[in-house]
């Protein structure tokens, strides 16, 4: 995947178990631990703005775009 998910280092940064994010940001932990492992396919506006609220961060912090066609294996 292109994008990857960094809310693991984010996590650790706080202090912060991914419980105690679900009950500040009111997202289940399933939901929370599909984000948190990279399996989501998308993620809502509304979610990312809760997590970078209570997280103190910028979507940028949570969110790392790595170009699957570096490795010269992709593209036209």
């Amino acid at each position: 995947m292109a994008i990857r998910v960094t809310l693991d280092r984010m996590l650790l940064e706080r202090r912060m178990s991914l419980t105690e994010l679900c009950d500040r940001v009111g997202i289940t932990m399933a939901n929370l631990s599909i984000l948190k492992t990279g399996k989501a396919k998308a993620v809502r506006f509304s979610t990312l703005e809760a997590l970078c609220k209570e997280l103190k961060c910028q979507p940028a912090d949570l969110l790392v775009f790595e170009d699957e066609d570096e490795d010269g294996e992709g593209g036209a």
